[in-house]
């Protein structure tokens, strides 16, 4: 009978090694996907901040006061349509055009509706006339161009331009 015992252990011992085993790679199989989960989840939450960024960023412009600014005319793309340019902008992740001096700038066009030359758009910010300023403002409103959020109809005047933008 001790002979019987002795053969039952080894047995019963290779059984729960082998079920120690399948539940090992169970584990690590299951780490693996908690492990894509997780990154899966951190891209996840980085979209919805950068959404929730857009959608500040277009209320912030939407909220601007509407009122055209004196001595311009009302006619141009409009707040809704750069609203549209600043969402499509952040889903690309233009960190440039999110920043708080262009969105005074967008904001300015936006509810003026007006072209404006880069002195204007100075003045108006209240910012200064001098040419260090009115060179920084031009470089602004040529990327802005470049984003297809403003034009520039003529040499140094620029405008809100929602055509590249699909508005």
């Amino acid at each position: 009978m001790p002979s019987e015992g002795g053969c039952g252990v080894p047995s019963l011992m290779e059984a729960l090694e082998a079920r120690r085993a399948e539940v090992l790679g169970q584990a690590e199989r299951l780490r693996e996907q908690i492990a894509g989960l997780s990154e899966e989840l951190a891209r996840a939450e980085e979209r919805l901040a950068r959404l929730q960024i857009a959608r500040e960023t277009v209320e912030e412009v939407l909220a601007a006061p509407s009122s055209p600014v004196p001595g311009t005319d009302a006619t141009g793309g409009g707040a809704s349509g750069v609203a549209v340019a600043l969402v499509k902008a952040e889903a690309e992740l233009d960190v440039t055009v999110m920043s708080p001096e262009y969105r005074e700038i967008i904001a300015l066009f936006a509810t003026s509706g007006a072209a404006m030359r880069c002195k204007e758009v100075c003045q108006h910010l209240g910012l200064g006339t001098e040419p260090r300023h009115v060179e920084g403002m031009r470089s602004k409103l040529k990327r802005l161009v470049e984003r297809g959020i403003l034009a520039e109809p003529s040499s140094g005047l620029f405008k809100v331009d929602g055509r590249k933008q699909g508005w």
